[in-house]
């Protein structure tokens, strides 16, 4: 698309104070930096950081008015002179991280999640819930011109975040692995992620709906917490002589999920922190962590390679992710279903709706 064609307004979802509503309204086209690109976003996943991000719950100072989103698919359309290697018409995805230093010591060892000068879309930049979005060139996803932009959209912060952590988890093929939160957008990826690196599935969520969703995906086992008496024990009865599995990955958005893990995990095994629920803490006893050899971690989001790794996860079809498509101007809906936890699977927004 010639720079004549790009318009010069654009719809977009905006968060004009903090706890929303998400207004959907008229802004400009912004022009990209010597190092940067502007992608026409076609499609955009919307996660839960979506939501924390308008209601203001986490420590972090967030961009207002805002823009939000970090899913999102679509197609070079402009860029910078310092960008060489990417092309107009080439297609790419926004990513939680728009961008970083990339000379830190963070960056220099892969770990550009961690730079103090991240850029976060969706959160100190603006993000993806609108029609033309800006990210550094070096960050932006590559996306193969094959794959569809609608369904490869999710990836982009839910396969990337989920493949991350079980890659940070240790958990080797043959293993068994519980998913607390299995049922939402990041769980059902997980599920699929963890089956494709050849581990066991126990999926943990509430409801039936939720938890035929999960078997359907792949998971060995469901344990619905709203059902059982006993988690722990159910979990632990779930995997090979009981002793619970190797690893948890920890995608929920209450605190309670986060007390119980290490009571169910199996000895040496590990933790993994993923969901974020606002002003929540780990709490673990000492001498059974000592004594059991537990490994309680956090995995933030992946880096460039994570990011290729778990696209090309999805390019070989070993990733579909359930999804639901609405258009742009009805985003507010899908946070007020977040809000009720009535979402299963993931939701995308089509920004030409």
């Amino acid at each position: 698309m010639a720079n004549s064609e790009i318009p010069t307004e654009q719809w977009a979802q905006v968060v004009e104070k903090t706890g929303g509503p998400a207004v959907y309204k008229k802004i400009p086209v912004q022009k990209p930096g010597p190092d940067e690109v502007l992608i026409n976003v076609k499609f955009s996943g919307v996660c839960h950081t979506d939501l924390h991000a308008m209601m203001g719950d986490w420590p972090l100072d967030v961009k207002l008015p805002l823009v939000g989103g970090h899913e999102g698919a679509g197609v070079v359309v402009a860029k910078g002179e310092l960008v060489k290697d990417i092309e107009l018409g080439d297609h790419a995805g926004i990513k939680w991280l728009n961008g970083s230093c990339l000379a830190c010591s963070f960056c220099m060892q892969a770990d550009e999640p961690l730079c103090s000068h991240a850029l976060l879309s969706g959160y100190t930049v603006d993000g993806s819930f609108q029609q033309y979005a800006i990210a550094k060139a070096a960050h932006v996803a590559r996306i193969p011109k094959e794959l569809d932009l609608e369904a490869v959209a999710p990836v982009l912060c839910a396969g990337i975040t989920v493949y991350k952590g079980l890659k940070e988890s240790g958990a080797r093929p043959g293993q068994w692995v519980a998913i607390v939160g299995a049922g939402g957008g990041l769980g059902n990826m997980a599920i699929q992620y963890a089956k494709a690196m050849g581990l066991n599935v126990v999926a943990i969520d509430g409801g039936a709906e939720k938890g035929e969703a999960c078997k359907a995906l792949g998971s060995q086992a469901y344990v619905d917490f709203t059902a059982t008496s006993d988690l722990v024990a159910d979990v632990k009865a779930a995997t090979p002589e009981g002793l619970g599995p190797h690893a948890v990955l920890l995608l929920a958005v209450q605190e309670k999920p986060f007390q119980q893990a290490t009571e169910y995990v199996r000895s040496r095994g590990s933790v993994i922190c993923i969901g974020l629920p606002a002003k929540a803490y780990l709490k673990a006893p000492v001498f059974d962590t000592v004594v059991r050899m537990i490994t309680i971690k956090g995995s933030y989001v992946g880096n460039r390679q994570d990011t290729q790794e778990a696209i090309d996860f999805y390019a070989r079809g070993l990733i579909k992710a359930p999804f639901k498509t609405i258009g742009l101007s009805q985003l507010q809906d899908v946070y007020e279903m977040m809000h009720e936890n009535k979402i299963v699977g993931r939701y995308v927004v089509d920004t030409s709706k």
